[in-house]
């Protein structure tokens, strides 16, 4: 009988954003399919499976895509329980619909696992709501690094009045600037630049839309990092230390009774 493949979203990088549902798969699997930006201490769920690193990596030697899929129709036909580990959320630019259609496609049962995304777990870390009543009502994900380079209606996002989180877009912080600028965005609306989200070693730059470029180069911001726009980032959010002082207060006395 052939196995299973989970297609398993990690969460941003700290491990204790694991879901419950995640951390059976990997309890249950024989073998493990890792992507480069899963903290590899999530890997203390599965200490009998075979870990295979498949990572993909912008500007980076990367796995082909065609041979993870055959990796794991092989190890799924060998009766395996397989979990192919991504960073973030495996269908939020994780490329698993793409995975569970060819998958399904060669007769292999496939179940995907969510996971806690990047921008989500970085904006709440940083103290910024992605949505917030008379700010914004709505948040857009989108990407600046596209398979065939099309490009995206920059306009439209421009004018949609939602927060705009952007996924790899630290290389092109300038194209990503102009656009929004062209489309109609106003020059003074606050960004926020944040690297390795939720990680202990999570770092953020602010600015605004006109001058983030430059603050970016003076910040050293790197990759993996994600774009937050709109007026949320300065809304008055708690931040991140005042996020810390208000979760050291006991419950009690946090929450006040009904």
């Amino acid at each position: 009988m052939p196995g299973k493949v989970w297609l398993v979203g990690a969460g941003p990088g700290d491990p204790e954003l694991l879901t419950l549902k995640a951390v059976r798969a990997l309890r249950a699997a024989d073998v493990v399919m890792i992507d480069d930006l899963v903290n590899p201490a999530v890997l203390e769920h599965c200490p009998l499976a075979r870990v295979l690193a498949v990572g993909k990596r912008g500007g980076c030697r990367s796995t082909p895509q065609a041979f993870i899929h055959r990796l794991m129709l092989r190890y799924a036909r060998q009766g395996k329980c397989v979990v192919r580990l991504k960073g973030g959320d495996p269908c939020i630019f994780g490329r698993g619909s793409e995975e569970a259609e060819w998958l399904g496609g060669h007769g292999i049962e496939v179940e995907l696992v969510n996971g806690i995304t990047a921008g989500l777990a970085g904006a709440t870390q940083c103290g910024i709501p992605l949505t917030l009543r008379g700010v914004a009502r709505g948040v857009t994900l989108v990407t600046a690094h596209t398979q065939d380079d099309s490009p995206l209606n920059w306009q439209a996002l421009a004018q949609s009045g939602t927060t705009l989180v952007v996924y790899m877009g630290v290389a092109k912080l300038d194209m990503v600037r102009e656009a929004l600028l062209a489309g109609g965005m106003g020059a003074g609306t606050p960004v926020a630049m944040i690297e390795n989200a939720s990680l202990a070693h999570q770092r953020q730059c602010r600015s605004s839309l006109a001058q983030m470029t430059e603050a970016a180069q003076a910040f050293g911001l790197k990759s993996p990092a994600v774009l937050v726009i709109g007026e949320v980032v300065e809304s008055g959010a708690l931040t991140r230390r005042e996020l810390k002082e208000v979760m050291a207060i006991p419950l009690t006395e946090r929450v006040s009774p009904r």
